[in-house]
Order: C-alpha cells, then sequence, then structure tokens
C-alpha cells in the first residue's frame, strides 16, 4: 500500500471521525472573509490542543529547552509578530517540521536524529518560521474563504495525527500536505526558503547548513523509494531548491559561510533521543560504533541496556558515566533514574537529589525525587515535589498520576481522585477520566474543591473534544 494512498485513508477517516464530534458551527460563523488575529488564535489553540492529544510530547527539559532556545535565537532575528513563537518536539520518526498558525510549530524527533550541526536543525525551522511570520496559512485560510474552524483543524492536522508512526519520511509542510485549499504554492515555498535564510542568517547560523538540510533530507526520500505524495509536484522540487539556495549561498559574503556550531547540547539532545525511543539493540549498536567509551556513549548504553532489562551492563554503564561528571545534572539524572528503578532506593536518591539542586527546574528529576521521597514514607514533601513538578508540565500524566497516589496513601481521596481524573484526560482514556471526574465531584464539598472541580471540566471538555 503506498504512501500517498495511506495519507489519504487516514486524512479521510480523521474528517469523518472529526465531523461526528465537532459542532458546525452557523452559516455566517463559518465564513471567515477577512481571517482575522482572532480567528487565527482560536484555530491555532484548537490545532495546538489536538496535537498535544494526539501526539506524544516530550517534555524532557533536556530537549525541549534546546528547541526552544534555537526557537528564541530564529524569532528574535524575524520583525515582530502578532503571537509568540511555540514549538512542541513530538516522539515521531518523520524527517520533519511543521507549522500551523497562530506560533505554533511542531518539531519531529526525526529530524533531530538525521542533522549533524545544529545550523542544519535551525534551517529547518528557519523555514517553518518564515511560513509563519508570512502568514501562509493564514492567507491562504483568507483567501478560502468558506472553510469552518472544524474542518480547518481537520485539514491542518490529519495526516500526522492519523499516519502510522512507522510511515515513510514526510517532506514539506503540514499545511501543505493536506488540501488544495491550504497547499503551499511554489511562491510560498520560495519566500519561506528566502526569509528562513534570512532568518537563519541573522540569528548567526552558517547559511550553507539550509541546502545541506535539505540534501539530508533528499536522501531519506531516496532511501523511502521515491514514494512521495503527489501533493509535492506543485511544489517547487528538492533538487530544485537545493539549487537557488546554494546559488544564493555562493553569493554571501564568505565570512558568514566560517561561522561554526558548538553542537555539544545537539549531541547530548541526540543522545537521549536515540538511547529513550529507538529500538535499543540499534540504538546500543550505535553506540558501540560512534562513542565508543565516551561519556555521551555511556549514557546512550546505560539507558538502552536498562530498556532490554541488562541491569548489569546499565550498572556499569552509569557507574562509568558518574565518574565521568558527578556533577553533571543530566548525568545525575539518568542514574538515578536507574537506581531507582531497579531498586536502589539509597543511591537512587543520593543522585536525584543532587540534580534537582544542580537544576531545579528539571521536572523529570523532580518527579522521580517525589516519587523517592513517597517511597520513604515522606508525603508531605513528595507532594511539595510534584507539585513543582507540574508547574513546569503541567498536562504530564505521569506526574498526576503519581501525585494521585500519594495523595490517596495520605488519605486525601478527593485530590487524588482529581489528579487520577486529570492523568487519564491528558493520557487520553475517557473511560477512566470520566470515572475519577464524577468521583470528585462526588468528594467536593466545599468551595474551594468546586473551583479545583470547575478547571478539571475545562481541562476535561478541551481535550475530550479531539478524543475519537
Amino acid at each position: 500500500m503506498n504512501m500517498l494512498y495511506n495519507i489519504t485513508k487516514h486524512l479521510l477517516l480523521f474528517l469523518i471521525a472529526f465531523s461526528l464530534i465537532v459542532a458546525p458551527a452557523p452559516a455566517n460563523a463559518s465564513v471567515f472573509g477577512e481571517f482575522t488575529i482572532s480567528d487565527e488564535a482560536e484555530l491555532g489553540k484548537k490545532v495546538h490542543r489536538l496535537i498535544r492529544a494526539q501526539l506524544e510530547i516530550i517534555e524532557d527539559p533536556e530537549v525541549s529547552e534546546y528547541i526552544k532556545e534555537i526557537a528564541s535565537r530564529l524569532e528574535k532575528a524575524a520583525p515582530p509578530q502578532a503571537f509568540p513563537l511555540n514549538v512542541d518536539v513530538v516522539n515521531h520518526n518523520a524527517v520533519n517540521a511543521f507549522a500551523t498558525v497562530a506560533g505554533y510549530m511542531v518539531v519531529f524527533s526525526g529530524l533531530i536524529l538525521i542533522v549533524d550541526t545544529e545550523s542544519e536543525l535551525a534551517s529547518v525551522m528557519a523555514h517553518e518560521l518564515a511560513h509563519i511570520t508570512q502568514r501562509h496559512v493564514a492567507r491562504n485560510i483568507e483567501r478560502s474563504k468558506l472553510i469552518g474552524i472544524g474542518s480547518l483543524i481537520g485539514i491542518l492536522a490529519g495526516v500526522f495525527i492519523g499516519s502510522d508512526a512507522g510511515s515513510a519520511v514526510a517532506i514539506g509542510s503540514l499545511a501543505g500536505a493536506q488540501s488544495a485549499v491550504l497547499k503551499y504554492s511554489r511562491e510560498d515555498e520560495r519566500e519561506a526558503d528566502q526569509v528562513g535564510m534570512n532568518y537563519l542568517i541573522n540569528a548567526g547560523f552558517n547559511p550553507t547548513a539550509m541546502p545541506s538540510a535539505m540534501q539530508k533530507i533528499r536522501r531519506m526520500q531516496w532511501f523511502s523509494g521515491g514514494d512521495i505524495p503527489s501533493y509535492l509536484s506543485t511544489h517547487p522540487g528538492m533538487d530544485e531548491r537545493i539549487g537557488y539556495l546554494r546559488d544564493r549561498v555562493n553569493r554571501l559574503d564568505p565570512e558568514l559561510l566560517k561561522r561554526t556550531d558548538d553542537n555539544s547540547r545537539l549531541k547530548r539532545v541526540q543522545t537521549l533521543l536515540r538511547a529513550r525511543y529507538v529500538d535499543p539493540s540499534t540504538a546500543i549498536s550505535h553506540f558501540q560504533e560512534n562513542e565508543h567509551d565516551s561519556c555521551l556513549g555511556q549514557l546512550g548504553k546505560g539507558i538502552a541496556n536498562s530498556r532490554m532489562n541488562r541491569v548489569g551492563d546499565a550498572k556499569q554503564n552509569f557507574e562509568k558515566l558518574i565518574q565521568c561528571d558527578g556533577n553533571d545534572p543530566l548525568f545525575l539524572r539518568e542514574a538515578g533514574i536507574f537506581y531507582f528503578q531497579f531498586g536502589d532506593l539509597s543511591m537512587a536518591g543520593k543522585l536525584l537529589q543532587k540534580a534537582v539542586m544542580l537544576r531545579p527546574r528539571d521536572a523529570l528529576a523532580m518527579l522521580y525525587y517525589g516519587r523517592i521521597l513517597s517511597e520513604k514514607g515522606d508525603p508531605s514533601t513528595a507532594i511539595s515535589y510534584l507539585e513543582r513538578t507540574l508547574e513546569i508540565v503541567p498536562e504530564d500524566p505521569r506526574t498526576h498520576e503519581h501525585l494521585a497516589r500519594v495523595y490517596g496513601k495520605n488519605e486525601n481521596n478527593f485530590m487524588a481522585h482529581l489528579h487520577m481524573a486529570y492523568a487519564h484526560i491528558f493520557d487520553n482514556n475517557k473511560r477512566q477520566a470520566l470515572f475519577h471526574r464524577q468521583r470528585a465531584r462526588e468528594l467536593a464539598i466545599n468551595a474551594q474543591m468546586k473551583n479545583k472541580m470547575e478547571r478539571l471540566d475545562e481541562a476535561y471538555q478541551d481535550q475530550a473534544e479531539f478524543w475519537k
């Protein structure tokens, strides 16, 4: 079954399902005429919610903060915009990033793993940022005139939500993949390339990275068997785009081409993504071939070995890792998580406590440290750490679940059911979310509890709108 058939099938199924859960707008309300800033804000929030409801968002601060810092550099290089740039990283092996409306962008882990330099990663993000700043999606929506918000959400997000996680490489931008109505034109793509190159240069990155990144994507296209959807036929071909970008690079000040990247953080992020999300045996082979006995190699092998329950090998990896640098918050966190998962609470507590002290906003370290405190019989301190974790990642289902369990052990049944409801809402488990929401409602006996229930109901409605 070819890629185009899969995309079309999933898109149609998604649109049918979506039409059943989104009430049609009144006829007059569905005609935008001018697609206003408030229209764009409404659509952006809904698409953002849909993406977070259906794709696996990577909340690890080592990953998310790195991508947001690159985005911030690019955003500062662009003119002031009506919406701040908001970037999510998702666990998906597609070599892609996409922008929708209202400043929302998504970067796929597959893209991060195939680039060699920070500038290459930034170049793809710069291209997508240009689609946002030039309002390509918004302008196309405005020209279409007769499309309602509900249909637009399906058009903008259908293929990435509905397609299999292991599907072929996605080339191009989300909006361009969906509909003749919203498809990026050749002029849109050219403008995004050229304006994106401006942002890349102004942000201090090496401009040669843009054609270099496109060449890597082109190679991935070949590896996928060349089965590329027909919608790309209306875009400038990859070879053509690489060609005109190289021509532009050749006309630039040679000093710009000498810029170099500090790729140390990129390598750390790639190590985490490969070790945690790629097949563990494949990941270990990569680290043995490319990292040997380096610190990052020990980190990657330790995580991958622990995923395969090779406890002895993983322990050796983490012991060597701490010997590499006993003050690196990432090394401390990952070693602490390993010791926690395999039952050494004393060692795990020492490592995670130090990790939290060195990096107070590491939500993952705080989550596991809170769990250790609960296991050691200190529920009040555990609750404080888990509540702090939710201030950073308010939609993390694991944190809500563990907080619920601590409240349950502490015989606070209302808060236990409240947070378990949140856990299932953000984990898209409708049946369990309904059950715990009802139990919390039955236990809400005062004004403070009822206020908490109102916020829970809002979260439920926001998320349930996009459940299949």
